[in-house]
């Protein structure tokens, strides 16, 4: 798979706008997700809280398309905070709700701190698997921004 780092940059930048979209909350973080073709056109986007007070972004993204759509297995998810990879209000995480998409590849600003869950290991979760995960770390600060109600 091709990829221009610069639209990598463009579409990960536009995830970390749309967790500003987030419904406050003491108790959760204010993530945004964006999936992309590989043909380079959006497909889905969702964040956190977007549909209920426990959905997640990955989720919300990924739960407005039909559960096969072919478009996916050459898809990029671009998440502004690493997807989960332990969950309380949830049966599957991010983590796993990505892997059974079959999205060959995720691109995150943040890694999840120890706030909620302890040692998150979506990254390596999904690399483990075959995923090819990227990281922005130039992005993570404005991901962070759009955290900034949380005691981080």
């Amino acid at each position: 798979m091709t990829v221009d780092p610069a639209q990598d940059h463009a579409w990960l930048a536009r995830a970390v706008e749309l967790a500003t979209n987030c419904p406050p909350s003491e108790a959760a973080f204010n993530v945004g997700a964006i999936i992309v073709g590989a043909d380079g056109e959006e497909i889905s986007r969702g964040f956190s809280r977007e549909s209920d007070p426990h959905v997640h972004a990955e989720e919300s993204a990924l739960a407005k398309l039909a559960e096969a759509d072919p478009r996916l297995t050459g898809a990029t998810l671009y998440s502004s905070l690493e997807p989960c990879s332990e969950r309380r209000s949830r049966p599957r995480t991010c983590s796993q709700l990505i892997l059974h998409a079959g999205i060959p590849r995720v691109v995150v600003a943040w890694r999840e701190p120890d706030l909620f869950v302890t040692g998150c290991q979506g990254i390596e979760l999904l690399a483990q698997a075959g995923v090819e995960v990227v990281e922005i770390p130039a992005l993570a600060e404005a991901a962070q921004a759009a955290n900034a109600h949380l005691a981080i």
